[in-house]
Order: C-alpha cells, then sequence, then structure tokens
C-alpha cells in the first residue's frame, strides 16, 4: 500500500494567497504617460511653445508693433467686406484690392482735404505771429514789475516769469533746431503706414489660413472649446471696433458744430480731423483741438480760448460719460474696469496699449467665462 498522503482525496486543495504584483519602475511610467495623455502633453508644450515663439517676436518688432497691431485690425474689420464680395463672384484677392482701393482713396481725399486748411490757416498763424508774440511778451514785462498784492500778501513772479521767459525760448530754438529729426520721423512714420498696409493685406489674403493654423495648435480634444470661444472674440472684436466709430463719429460731429457756431473757417473739415483722431483713445479729441485751436489763434487769442474750452467740455463729456457706457456694453465690461484696462494699458505701451487694452481685458473675461464653469461646475 502506498502511504497515504496528508490530504485526503477529494478534499478540495486550498491554495495559498498569491501576493500582489510589484509595480516597477517601468510598469509606473508606463501607466503614468499612456499614448493619449502623452500625445496631450506634447500638443499643449507645442502650443505654449509657439505662443512663446510668437511673443519673442513680437517683442523683437517692437518699434514696428503698432502697424502690425493696426494692419491686423485693418484686415479683421474689412472680412465682412470681402465675404460680401467673394458671394458676388469675385476672387478673393480681386476683392481685397478692390477694398483697398477704396480705403486708400478715401485717405487720400481726405488729405487733399485736410492739408489746404493746414496750409492756409499755418500761414495765417504765421502773419500774426509777430504780434501775439509782442502781446505775451508785454505780458510777461508787466509780470516782472512791482510784485502783486492779493490778501495782503505780496507775490513777486519775477523770478518766475524769466524762467518762464528762458524756458519758452529755448523751446523754440530746439523745435527750429531739430528740422532733421521731424523729417526723420516723417519718413519713419510713413515707412510704418506702407508696413501697416502689407500687413493688411496679407493677413486678409490669407485670414482662413491663419485661423486654421491657430487651430491645429489646439489639442485635438479642446478644439470645440477654441471654435465657441473664436465666436465669441470675433462677435466682441466687432462690437468694440464698431464702439470706437460711434465715439468718434460723436466728437466729430459735435466738434464740427462747436466750430460752426464759433464761426471758424471750415468746421466740417476740423470736424473730420477731430473725429479721425478720436479714435486714438482717449488722448485722440486732446490732438483733435490742436488744429481748430490753431485756427482760433489765428483770428484772436479770445477766439482760440473759446475753441479750447469748447473742445474740452465736449472730449470730458464724452469720454466720462458716453464712451464707459458704450464701450462696456460693446465689450461686456463695467465702467470701471474699462477705465482700469485704459490705465492699465497705457502704463503698459502707450497710446497703443491703450488702443488694445479693452479687447485684451476683454478677451480675458471670455476665456474665464467660459473656462471657469467648466472647473468649478457653478457659473461665473
Amino acid at each position: 500500500m502506498r502511504p497515504s498522503s496528508g490530504r485526503a482525496r477529494g478534499v478540495p486543495h486550498e491554495s495559498e494567497p498569491e501576493e500582489a504584483p510589484q509595480l516597477t519602475g517601468v510598469a509606473i511610467s508606463a501607466w503614468a504617460i499612456d499614448p493619449g495623455r502623452r500625445r496631450r502633453y506634447l500638443q499643449i508644450s507645442f502650443g505654449l511653445a509657439a505662443l512663446g515663439v510668437t511673443i519673442l517676436v513680437l517683442y523683437l518688432l517692437r518699434d514696428f508693433l503698432g502697424a502690425f497691431v493696426l494692419g491686423a485690425a485693418i484686415a479683421f474689420l474689412i472680412q465682412p467686406w470681402i465675404a460680401q464680395l467673394v458671394d458676388l463672384g469675385l476672387p478673393r484677392i480681386v476683392a481685397i484690392t478692390v477694398i483697398f482701393i477704396a480705403i486708400i482713396s478715401a485717405l487720400a481725399g481726405l488729405v487733399l482735404l485736410v492739408v489746404p486748411l493746414v496750409v492756409n490757416e499755418v500761414s495765417q498763424l504765421q502773419a500774426q505771429a509777430p504780434a501775439l508774440a509782442a502781446i505775451a511778451q508785454d505780458r510777461l514785462n508787466s509780470l516782472q514789475g512791482s510784485p502783486i498784492e492779493i490778501g495782503g500778501f505780496k507775490i513777486d513772479l519775477k523770478d518766475t516769469a524769466e524762467s518762464i521767459n528762458a524756458h519758452l525760448r529755448e523751446y523754440l530754438l530746439g523745435q527750429f533746431g531739430n528740422a532733421v529729426s521731424i523729417g526723420l520721423t516723417a519718413l519713419g512714420t510713413l515707412l510704418q503706414l506702407v508696413l501697416m498696409f502689407v500687413v493688411a493685406f496679407l493677413l486678409a489674403l490669407d485670414a482662413t489660413h491663419v485661423k486654421r493654423a491657430t487651430r491645429r495648435l489646439v489639442p485635438s480634444d479642446y478644439r470645440s472649446d477654441f471654435d465657441q470661444i473664436w465666436r465669441k472674440i470675433r462677435k466682441m472684436l466687432y462690437a468694440y471696433m464698431r464702439g470706437q466709430l460711434i465715439i468718434a463719429a460723436l466728437i466729430g460731429f459735435t466738434s464740427g458744430l462747436a466750430c460752426a457756431l464759433l464761426g471758424l473757417n471750415d468746421p466740417i473739415a476740423l470736424g473730420l480731423v477731430a473725429g479721425l483722431t478720436a479714435l486714438i483713445p482717449y488722448l485722440g479729441p486732446f490732438i483733435g483741438a490742436v488744429p481748430a485751436i490753431l485756427v482760433g489763434l489765428a483770428e484772436s487769442p479770445f477766439k482760440a480760448l473759446l475753441v479750447a474750452g469748447a473742445y474740452f467740455l465736449i472730449s470730458n463729456v464724452i469720454l466720462n460719460f458716453v464712451q464707459p457706457k458704450v464701450m462696456g456694453d460693446a465689450v461686456k465690461l463695467s465702467p470701471l474696469l474699462v477705465i482700469v484696462a485704459f490705465i492699465a494699458g497705457f502704463s503698459w505701451a502707450g497710446i497703443l496699449g491703450m488702443f488694445v487694452a479693452v479687447p485684451i481685458a476683454a478677451m480675458l473675461r471670455i476665456l474665464f467665462d467660459h473656462i471657469y464653469p467648466r472647473l468649478y461646475e457653478k457659473p461665473a
């Protein structure tokens, strides 16, 4: 007989508990970076790298950044017109060329309308300059006399008047001595204008390719979000541009009306200058007041003061009461945020920064409103 085993037949064999397999470093790395996740990380890294390269290129071209920004704005604004002409059967490049010919012709007409006014009024101002200078000198001489007594206090303005007189002479001599720098500035401005139209033409021609290339940089899982955000940003930008045009039209109309009521020559041209310069945020209305003040000064100093007061009143009422409301409704920002964006933009990049500050703030708001509900599962 065979020795009986310790376990009877028919009794089920109780297997010993198996130990859990240990995850090796290779298994952990393979689990942590699966192909889908790895592809998403690479897409995000590539998009961030492309964004960094774009920012670097813009920084290197910072001296001509204004031409690129304005060119992009022109290309963006004329897209609806291009689409209408293309729907009529014109090739895209022909439609863009027709629109640019119309824009350049309109600008040339404005220049031909404004330049004769400037030349005429400057010549009149030069004719009256000696008399105006003599009056100003007599007033300075009167300040250099005996001290002024106000409320029992004596105020001696002799030193202050002498300082103002000396600095005024230095300023005038410096202006006449900077003819070469003025010529170089004019040449640089002309080159920037040419570059602006070249950039606008190329961007308008390749608008669909630019959008498609930008969309490719977005990870495939988020491209539907990109399409939604892009539509919102495009709608906001059109609204913002319309707001800017409304402000410019209001300032141009009211300024031209004020010039007509004050009896200035060519009030339509002066209002047109005011409207065009009002496209520059905040500082534009004050820049547009300079030609009208010169025209009033050619008639009399008192008329120049009246013109300056009218422009100051118009610009302050529209900028402080109308513009925050119009821009706030256009970009769905509160008036306080609009003002803060303008200040931040001016501190960052001057006038150009003010021009792009509100659209950038509105883009950030759109991104926040889109991302916040998806992260926290509640409305922003």
